[in-house]
């Protein structure tokens, strides 16, 4: 079960699920208080605009270099991860993602290893 499991690996993986724990701590007071989640983030102010349109952008990046580097590493469902966030948070994906990734390195570098 741990094998392909590099240190990186699972340093993004943590980060995942603080990810996931830290967005959805909130959704789920949002959805318990019946708040306007999005009206919330636009018209809190410029600060939160700011903060954001600059989450925003980042997650779009993101969203690019997932599939890009998902296609150039021959990774199965690399798009998935983008859908996921929609439904999760980017700061959940992402860093699965990058710990899917590690893992997918460290499996074709053992596999591309001769035998000892």
């Amino acid at each position: 079960m741990t094998r392909h499991w590099t240190p990186l690996a699972l340093v993004y993986l943590v980060l995942a699920l603080a990810g996931l724990i830290g967005t959805w701590t909130f959704n789920v007071l949002a959805i318990t208080q019946m708040t306007n989640f999005l009206g919330d983030l636009v018209d809190g102010g410029p600060a939160v605009s700011s903060i954001t349109v600059d989450l925003l952008v980042v997650a779009i990046a993101g969203s690019v270099f997932i599939i890009v580097e998902a296609r150039r590493l021959g990774m199965r469902f690399g798009w998935l991860y983008v859908v996921l966030a929609g439904v999760t948070a980017f700061a959940f994906t992402f860093p699965l993602f990058l710990a899917m990734r590690q893992r997918h390195l460290a499996r074709v570098t053992t596999a591309a290893r001769p035998p000892a």
